[in-house]
């Protein structure tokens, strides 16, 4: 079937036919859902995490849809006079009026020198909304105080405000910088049109993959970055597309007829691309068994967007570059009988080394990873809430505030649900937990539960302040009639880190045990597959432990967010064995020919370039997330981008081909190539498929 479709897409007629087909069904479903717009990124926790169930219950209170916003009052160090304590009266009572509620009475710190306003504000909105209220209280607060007196608005809402802010206009920029990088590495081809072709096709891709997962998201109230998906697909379809293009100039040194040469290329290497597209699919699905919501929203969505940008690569590429012909090589154009420069040529160089001493340089390979990998050595995971953005921000600010002049869980404090009738036996419990500083019941509501606010005597997000709470949960849960249960932004933060340490330790496995299948089935093999798993994992975790102290030591970072493991394995490891299935599969291919150690010098000879131009593109494209506020994509694109080429100039280069030379034919066992007659050279017909006999 695909044998018969592909010789029709790249024909005269049926070119231009299949490129008005995408056309329309491409172009009418931009139209039909361009209105939809996916939820975001907020992650939220899986229903089963006690901090959520906490939320659930305080959402029940009357006046649950109030949010404290906190004005901060300082002088840099200074005790505050009284005149500043009135003014702080008085801007409170401004700010009240702003918003239509009765501001509190300022808290004064205990060594003078800071005062707390808070002024409940109406979270139950929009975004935009809240941070239109919160800039107003900002300009009253500002226009109120002087004298050197300081004032900063702080709290949830402003927080969120802020981050919203801060994402003004970065997607766009995101993506502009990303079709930058791709223009320029497209220019590889020395050829002033032929990157125009794939740039436009993938760009089509990408604004197709934008509406379908924001409908998708809209529809299954789905959660994530919509800037990692743009990253996936312009990375993966770049790829794609250089992969073809390069074996499509190969065979115009071959064939006069260029729709014979697309055709061929076409057929050669779909199966390829196919099984990089389906290990990463498949790896990005594993995320459904994600326990946080935002993992699972990212990974179905990525998964559709990886499958538009595969249908363009292989149903709209092609006739493009059909209906273009040749003359798309301008001025570099290949001609029949063209000299094969990549049998001499640099990575043909590099390919006869390291196969020459494969023992020596699988050693070294090991050591290299191991050095790679020992950064994550006494790394720490998770960030506080301040720390989680590059950008400065007022309510950072006033959240290190509040810090400096009150108690440490003061900006931050615990919230304990319990029944109302137990609410004594629960404060006396809470009383015997070393790490709380003070606790006192603030609302009640009418379905028999009260709040109960904690603060601790830890700074929050620490190591100390997460004992707190397990302690706590410990001490409370000793009343068992109280079905008491502890929440709070801090218990929020420990429950993010557990529930993300389960799914990475439930989903790594089974995204190498899918990696492992799909390269059984392309290699039809069982020895290959288990040995490019084992380097592959090696290689993702050398990855994120070199990444990790690349963002410590040059960019201070100062702790992987918890999401960033599990997402940087997983893209490492299903966008890493792409390129490794590109050159195990052009191996089998020339193993028929020249037996498995000169058919891997082959294989690197002549995909070298294509496949290292794939890979400075995918690493170029995700560290642009660099240019995000938000911490968690800038470390993920800094270790995936930094495993990529880990992967592209050294794993592919360098340890995979040592292992396969070693190995030589026994790699792919249970069965052996049979060699069968051609030209030494390499200039033979290497499409057909490979023969194997079984191993007795």
């Amino acid at each position: 079937m695909w044998h018969w479709l592909s010789g029709k897409i790249v024909a005269r007629k049926g070119a231009w036919a299949t490129l008005l087909i995408a056309l329309i069904v491409a172009g009418g479903a931009i139209g039909a859902m361009s209105k939809s717009d996916p939820p975001g990124a907020v992650n939220s926790l899986p229903s089963a995490a006690e901090s959520a169930q906490v939320q659930k219950l305080r959402d029940e209170f009357p006046g649950s849809e109030l949010s404290p916003v906190l004005a901060v009052f300082s002088r840099g160090g200074d005790a505050l006079t009284t005149a500043d304590k009135a003014t702080a009266l008085d801007v409170g009572k401004k700010l009240a009026a702003d918003v239509g509620h009765r501001a509190g009475r300022p808290i004064m710190s205990k060594d003078g020198e800071a005062a707390i306003v808070s002024v409940p504000i109406n979270a139950d909105r929009s975004n935009s909304e809240i941070a239109d209220t919160v800039d107003k209280l900002r300009t009253t607060a500002r226009d109120a105080t002087s004298g050197g007196l300081h004032v900063q608005i702080t709290g949830g809402p402003a927080f969120g405000a802020d981050i919203a802010s801060a994402f003004d206009g970065a997607n766009f920029t995101l993506l502009a910088v990303t079709v930058g990088i791709v223009a320029i590495l497209l220019l590889t081809y020395r050829s002033p049109v032929l990157w125009l072709v794939p740039l436009a096709v993938v760009a089509f891709a990408d604004e197709a993959a934008n509406v379908v997962t924001a409908k998708v998201g809209d529809v299954w109230n789905l959660q994530f970055d919509a800037g990692i998906i743009s990253v996936l697909v312009f990375g993966a379809g770049t790829n794609y597309a250089l992969l073809l293009i390069s074996r499509y100039r190969e065979e115009l040194r071959r064939k006069s007829d260029h729709r014979v040469a697309l055709r061929t290329a076409l057929r050669a290497t779909a199966p390829a691309i196919v099984a990089s597209n389906v290990t990463v699919v498949l790896s990005l699905l594993t995320l459904v068994l994600a326990a946080m919501p935002s993992s699972r929203g990212l990974g179905i969505a990525s998964a559709i967007g990886l499958a538009i940008a595969l249908g363009f690569a292989l149903l709209v590429l092609p006739p493009f570059l059909a209906v273009c012909g040749r003359r798309l090589f301008w001025p570099f154009i290949p001609r029949v009988g063209d000299e094969e420069k990549s049998e001499r040529g640099v990575w043909s160089t590099i390919a006869r080394t390291v196969t020459a001493k494969p023992v020596l340089t699988i050693g070294m390979s090991i050591i290299v990873l191991a050095v790679l990998g020992s950064g994550l050595i006494g790394t720490k995971v998770g960030l506080s809430q301040t720390q989680q953005f590059r950008v400065a921000s007022e309510s950072a600010q006033g959240f290190e505030t509040l810090a400096d002049h009150y108690p440490a869980g003061e900006s931050e404090p615990m919230i304990v649900m319990a029944r109302t009738n137990q609410a004594g036996a629960v404060l006396e419990a809470i009383s015997g937990v070393d790490g709380v500083e003070r606790a006192n019941p603030i609302k009640t509501s009418t379905s028999g539960w009260t709040e109960i606010n904690v603060v601790g005597k830890a700074d929050p997000q620490t190591d100390a302040s997460y004992r707190t709470v397990r302690e706590l949960r410990t001490a409370v849960h000793d009343v068992p009639a109280a079905r008491a249960a502890v929440g709070g932004q801090i218990a929020r933060s420990l429950d993010v880190k557990t529930f993300s340490t389960r799914d990475l330790r439930l989903i790594a496995p089974i995204i190498l045990g899918l990696v492992f299948i799909v390269l059984v089935i392309l290699l039809r093999s069982l020895l290959a597959p288990i040995l490019l798993v084992a380097v592959n994992a090696a290689s993702a975790v050398a990855a994120i432990g070199a990444g990790t102290w690349v963002g410590k030591h040059v960019f201070g970072f100062p702790a992987l967010d918890v999401n960033v493991p599990l997402l940087a394995f997983l893209f490492l490891v299903a966008l890493g064995i792409d390129y490794t299935i590109f050159i195990a599969h052009r191996a089998l291919h020339e193993s028929q020919l020249h037996g498995t150690r000169e058919g891997m010098v082959i294989s690197i000879s002549r995909t070298g370039a294509v496949i290292t131009s794939a890979g400075v593109v995918l690493a170029a494209v995700f560290a642009a997330l660099g240019v995000l506020p938000l911490v968690t994509l800038g470390q993920l694109g800094l270790i995936v981008g930094l495993g990529v080429l880990v992967d592209t100039l050294f794993v592919r280069t360098v340890f995979v081909p040592a292992i396969f030379a070693a190995i030589g034919d026994r790699i792919w066992w249970p069965r052996t190539p049979v060699r069968t007659a051609g030209s030494s050279s390499g200039t033979g017909n290497t499409q057909s498929t490979p023969r194997f006999v079984a191993r007795t």
